[in-house]
């Protein structure tokens, strides 16, 4: 194999450097996301760019490419730009699970470039009030009233496994519904489409406060301090492995490492700033992490070994 001349090496990483440093001001960054409008990963990433925009001069560019299993998001950000005009804000699915849920991904997850893991999402089961349920119990009894009548939405495997289990282990009679992302799920829940759902306690939190909706189990290990009467799922006597719900930010494939740490430094300058952590984090239901590039990428080695466990012991086949 033929080695570069040191010079050579030397100028690409010099050009690198200087292309990380002087991107544009003002220059919009594009921002693909793999979920719909109004869900956890949109609104964060919106307030993220604004914050961004006010301290370093470049405004975010929101894309919104839900769908597919989140795989047109992988896509799209497979297929961008490397040159630090596109970041991508991508869930646990695309990163980690869907690798072993299809036999054919448009993109290899472990292409991209990891920048930093900015929260963890506490997922919280409701219900909409107008079923009149109050408890797990009462909604395993409506639905044998009223069986195949009754849909529910979750956006992730792990999330998938604990709905199947609490179907078996109690004959609740329910039908999960494709989720497109946590904006269109709210929707069906409000208009009654789908009663039943299970995702991220950020986009409840307005209806919680209305009264539109009921809380039945928070994800994890421990309960969310929002809602501190709700128990978890082990509470609930759920003992099986789960992984956390989190949106990477990440950049495409091949994306220079002086660009990673550019975006890294900045992010996290962001996400260390006490009221941006106490109003756009804490206080929406997001668990703050902002961890390293290095740091980061060592937890999507460890979650995808464990995504392939909670796939393999559900037995579900490849589409």
């Amino acid at each position: 194999m033929m080695r570069m001349p040191v010079a050579a090496v030397l100028l690409m990483t010099l050009s690198a450097a200087a292309s990380a440093q002087d991107l544009p001001a003002g220059k919009p960054i594009r921002v693909v996301v793999a979920t719909g409008a109004g869900g956890t990963s949109d609104v964060f990433m919106r307030v993220l760019g604004d914050e961004y925009h006010r301290r370093f001069g470049r405004p975010f560019v929101v894309e919104n490419r839900a769908g597919g299993g989140m795989n047109i998001g992988g896509r799209a950000c497979a297929e961008a730009p490397n040159d630090g005009s596109t970041i991508c804000h991508l869930p646990n699915a695309t990163l980690s699970y869907n690798q072993f849920l299809y036999k054919k991904l448009p993109y290899d997850p472990e292409s991209f470039e990891p920048i930093t893991n900015p929260f963890f999402n506490t997922q919280l089961l409701v219900v909409s009030t107008a079923l009149g349920v109050k408890t797990l119990d009462e909604l395993v009894a409506l639905s044998k009233a009223r069986p195949g009548t009754l849909s529910y939405a979750v956006p992730s495997e792990p999330l998938s496994v604990f709905m199947d289990w609490w179907r078996t282990r109690t004959g609740a009679d329910l039908v999960r519904v494709p989720f497109k992302g946590g904006g269109d799920s709210v929707s069906g829940m409000l208009s009654g489409a789908t009663p039943v759902a299970f995702f991220g306690i950020g986009n409840w939190l307005p209806h919680l406060a209305a009264g539109t909706v009921h809380p039945l189990a928070v994800d994890g290990e421990h309960r969310s301090p929002l809602v501190p009467d709700v128990p978890t799922v082990r509470e609930l006597g759920y003992t099986a492995d789960m992984t956390r719900t989190y949106f990477g930010i990440v950049a495409p494939p091949g994306t220079p490492r002086p660009i990673i740490m550019r975006f890294y430094e900045q992010i996290a300058a962001i996400g260390r700033d006490p009221e941006f952590r106490r109003k756009r984090v804490v206080e929406v239901g997001l668990e703050p992490v902002f961890d390293t590039p290095g740091e980061f990428a060592r937890y999507l080695q460890e979650d995808r070994l464990r995504a392939g466990r909670i796939v393999k012991a559900t037995g579900v086949a490849p589409l």
